[in-house]
């Protein structure tokens, strides 16, 4: 379990508030991280950038560090306290969101955007150890799922915020408005979320506790699981479209759709709410319960998800009715994060409970700097590539060439079935 709280009581907080207070936080997480795709068009006017430079703003400036020391400062979540580090990377993070606001060009808005990633390195991976340690192994993909509505509703809360916020004032007051929200939420969350406190080696009395085995040992131990590198390349190849699409659908819409910002903010946050909160909260309830009967269910459910959520992307990504591509896009924007709740639950189950904010951080390194790294970069930089042949419409086919992604990631989580029944590590 986790380690003892620094400064704190050994009394562990209610599960309900513990779950409550991280889904805030994480609300807060992806407002900070999402904000710039509604306010891409903007900035690109005013700064005068390229899509491949507001494709390095949304991915590798933020993915970088993101996703390199998210290791680090959860192995020492592991050791030290979970709640202590994700309020301070709450902190950083949001102030680095408030400094976006403040750039003159593009290399102070990308080291704005490092520094966003820095703070936001240290709040998922033990939010995920958190989670793990107050809610027991059948309830956990739920308990997870709950805590993943945080990435639609806090984009959604980004797109309709800053849309309007940038459509009747300015965009910088969109990312000095978000920043200052995670700065003030920062001391409740301390005050209301507590680690669960340590439990002694053999439940007695001056019982040593165990250790939390160190990075490397972990490394080691997911190392030789399969199940491991399927799972996290799988949710990689997912990931480099989501993110991809998340950030760039705005764009799309005010390119072959004539939205304006507005509109664009309230099709795509609508999208985000409905779609994804859906998808969220059926792949932790099916998770959990197909997954109690067959754990490769873990993986086979998030991968069934792609594979039929790929033609209907297609479908809606070609449409040229406003409309019907918003019906088109519902449905596979709900299945787009049906993978969240069973994949988060089955990384937790493969490593010791002591290890959970480590084994979540690797898992991540992979997923993110993958993902988030290289899709939003790889779909601006084809749509340059592109941009010969297709003109204004270059950036619909840069989406559609990629949604070759979504069947490499279903077949990677098909085959991590079968490991998942013998890597599986019981409580």
């Amino acid at each position: 379990m986790s380690g003892p709280a620094i400064g704190q009581a050994g009394k562990a907080s209610s599960p309900r508030v513990v779950l409550g207070m991280l889904l805030v936080v994480y609300v807060f997480n992806f407002v900070d991280r999402q904000i710039l795709a509604i306010l891409a068009a903007p900035i690109q006017a005013d700064l005068q950038l390229s899509d491949g430079e507001m494709g390095l703003l949304g991915g590798i400036a933020f993915a970088l560090l993101y996703s390199t020391l998210a290791v680090p400062l959860a192995a020492l979540a592991d050791r030290t306290s979970r709640s202590w580090v994700i309020t301070v990377s709450l902190v950083l993070w949001s102030g680095f969101t408030a400094l976006c606001g403040l750039a003159q060009g593009f290399w102070h808005i990308f080291l704005a955007r490092l520094g966003v990633g820095i703070g936001e390195a240290g709040g998922v991976a033990p939010s995920y150890a958190l989670i793990g340690d107050y809610f027991p192994s059948e309830q956990r993909a739920t308990a997870l799922s709950v805590y993943s509505l945080g990435i639609p509703l806090g984009s959604a809360a980004g797109v309709l915020a800053g849309g309007y916020i940038a459509a009747t004032v300015d965009w910088r007051l969109a990312f000095f408005a978000v920043g200052l929200g995670g700065l003030l939420i920062a001391p409740l969350f301390k005050l209301l979320v507590r680690d669960r406190p340590k439990p002694t080696g053999l439940g007695l009395p001056g019982s040593i506790a165990p250790s939390s085995p160190g990075l490397k040992a972990t490394a080691a131990v997911l190392a030789r699981k399969p199940s491991f590198w399927l799972l996290a390349f799988g949710a990689a190849c997912s990931s480099m479209l989501g993110y991809g699409i998340a950030f760039w659908l705005p764009s799309l819409l005010m390119r072959s759709f004539g939205f304006d910002l507005v509109q664009a903010s309230q099709f795509f946050g609508a999208l985000l709410l409905l779609g994804g909160v859906a998808g969220v909260m059926a792949g932790g309830w099916l998770g959990d319960r197909l997954g109690h009967r067959d754990r490769a269910f873990y993986s086979w459910l998030p991968g069934a998800g792609f594979f039929l959520g790929a033609p209907l992307f297609a479908l809606g990504i070609s449409s040229s009715d406003a409309v019907m591509a918003f019906l088109l896009f519902l449905v596979p924007q709900a299945l787009a994060y049906v993978w969240l709740g069973p994949v988060l639950s089955a990384v937790q189950h493969l490593v010791q409970p002591s290890a959970r904010s480590t084994a979540s951080a690797l898992f991540l390194l992979i997923n993110n700097l993958i993902g988030l790294g290289g899709g939003i970069y790889a779909l601006g930089a084809l749509s340059e590539f592109l941009a010969p042949f297709y003109g204004e419409e270059a950036l619909r086919y840069s989406m559609l060439y990629a949604l070759g992604l979504y069947g490499v990631a279903a077949l990677l989580m098909s085959l991590a079935g079968p490991f998942l029944r013998r890597d599986w590590v019981d409580e």
